[in-house]
């Protein structure tokens, strides 16, 4: 039976034979583990490593104390004693993060794992089992994705990164203040949520043929905000490919929402120029033939008494009236003013001009708040150029709330007619908004209303330069006027002056 073979567990028992078998099959299973394994006792000697572990300190060990505690750096060394002691005094495993330095060229950020193991040469107290693990490329791929992620999200253009179904999973903060919408709203979502519905079907499958054949695509986009406000940006896309396969995209948008509104306000002062140019023109004309007539119809009325001819040569003279206030407008418009430019107290033009709206007859039933700033501080304006443009904003409140008929109030819950005039200073600008809660501007009117000869109410009710005259006033002392609008909600006219308007 001399050949029989020994029970495993006699193969680790005290003696030579024993322990030099255990010792081989000890050796095989470190040399098995790709990573740096070492066996050192407490004072961090090294007793026994796997190849690999030889292999690094024959080429770097030389020269060196074999006690690991001198590879952690400096800041390190503390921490890797206290763990050793852990391991071996207390029996307890322990971990830690350390960078190793083997030399000057060999410095390695590394996880090390603290196992404790009963001695190998005298078969009594404790050594630690030391597995060194090479993380360098594990941090460096972290500090790669660190510095990406900082990027995406301090950037200042929005960024949007999706799947591969193209649902959203990441926006960043510019994203979440260009659009309105938080990461939390939109993860998950398709894109489409804050679409304007401006680009076509083939526009997008244009678009999604690129990204999914691997290549870039950049193009300009029209989105809506939460606020229903436009959101115009140049879009780049790009996909994200790993292992061949695409796993997601990534896009950039450059937000170009001020070039467009300068392009907008641009090709409409343009075209308010030629209007201008135009309207000059035309009055002259128009306005001489139109003087003749006027005199010819007056003459007629004094050499007829036909009842007949004198209500027609009526109707004939009240529309020369209409014609002549039209022209009237449109050389108001395109001469330069003579008005002489003074001191203005805009809060008393605006109180004017309540009073001559509140002796109109559709007025009558409408109630009219008013909160004026008191700080507000006199412009150097035209106070009857500026008065007429209240006026004008005043009425169309008027004329959208007159034609509101009960239901249409009932239907969106509206219990009176109100038109609010408010003034404010803020960021060196003087405010004036003129609210009501009238039937409002469809959407599609919106980009029109600014424009001579446009109006939305019934023939004959309007002339539709009000608003084009005004634009022009507004203009002329450098600042703004834009209006905000809800159909069946009502309208928000805003004008804007610099305080400083010389």
């Amino acid at each position: 039976m001399r050949n029989q073979k020994k029970p495993l567990t006699e193969l680790s028992t005290p003696g030579t034979r024993g322990r030099e078998t255990s010792g081989l099959i000890r050796q095989e299973i470190m040399d098995a583990i790709p990573d740096l394994c070492f066996i050192i006792d407490r004072d961090s000697a090294i007793l026994e490593s796997n190849e690999t572990g030889k292999v690094l300190l024959s080429k770097y060990g030389s020269g060196q104390s074999m006690l690991f505690r001198s590879f952690p750096e400096k800041k390190y060394q503390d921490i890797f004693v206290k763990k050793l002691k852990l391991c071996i005094n207390e029996n307890k495993s322990a971990m830690m993060e350390a960078n190793l330095r083997f030399s000057s060229d060999r410095i390695i950020n590394a996880e090390l794992y603290f196992q404790p193991i009963g001695t190998i040469r005298t078969g009594s107290g404790r050594n630690c089992f030391l597995i060194v693990r090479d993380i360098s490329d594990k941090k460096k791929q972290e500090l790669d994705l660190l510095r990406f992620t900082n990027l995406a999200h301090f950037s200042v253009n929005p960024i949007e990164i999706t799947d591969a179904k193209g649902n959203i999973i990441y926006v960043n903060p510019a994203f979440e203040r260009a659009s309105g919408f938080t990461l939390e709203e939109l993860r998950g979502k398709n894109p489409n949520v804050f679409g304007s519905q401006k680009q076509s079907k083939v526009f997008w499958d244009k678009m999604w043929s690129t990204i999914s054949n691997g290549k870039v695509w950049v193009g300009e986009i029209e989105n809506k905000k939460r606020t229903g406000d436009p959101f115009y940006t140049q879009l780049l896309v790009s996909p994200i490919v790993s292992k061949g396969e695409i796993v997601g995209y990534f896009g950039i948008h450059r937000d170009i929402s001020d070039q467009k509104n300068l392009e907008q306000q641009l090709i409409h002062a343009q075209k308010m120029e030629s209007i201008g140019m135009l309207a000059a023109g035309l009055a002259h004309e128009v306005g001489n033939p139109l003087a003749s007539i006027s005199s010819l119809v007056q003459i007629l009325q004094r050499t007829s008494e036909d009842e007949f001819i004198q209500d027609k040569l009526e109707l004939i003279k009240s529309q020369i009236t209409r014609i002549s206030r039209i022209i009237r407008d449109l050389v108001d418009f395109s001469r330069k003013s003579n008005y002489e430019v003074q001191l203005t107290d805009i809060n008393k033009i605006i109180r004017d001009a309540i009073e001559i709206i509140r002796v109109s007859k559709k007025a009558k039933d409408i109630n009219i708040k008013v909160t004026l700033d008191s700080g507000v501080p006199v412009l150097m304006l035209v106070p009857d150029q500026i008065e007429q443009v209240f006026i004008n904003l005043l009425l169309n409140s008027v004329d959208a709330l007159y034609d509101q008929s009960a239901q249409q109030m009932e239907q969106y819950g509206k219990k009176e007619k109100t038109i609010g005039i408010q003034s404010y200073v803020q960021d060196n600008s003087l405010f004036v908004t003129v609210e009501d809660n009238g039937k409002g501007i469809r959407t599609d009117d919106i980009p029109k209303i600014f424009e001579p000869f446009f109006t939305t109410k019934n023939v004959g009710e309007g002339t539709g330069l009000g608003l084009w005259v005004s634009y022009g006033i507004v203009k002329s002392f450098r600042g703004e006027i834009r209006v905000k609008s809800t159909e069946g909600y009502g309208t928000t006219f805003t004008v804007k002056l610099p305080l400083q308007t010389l």
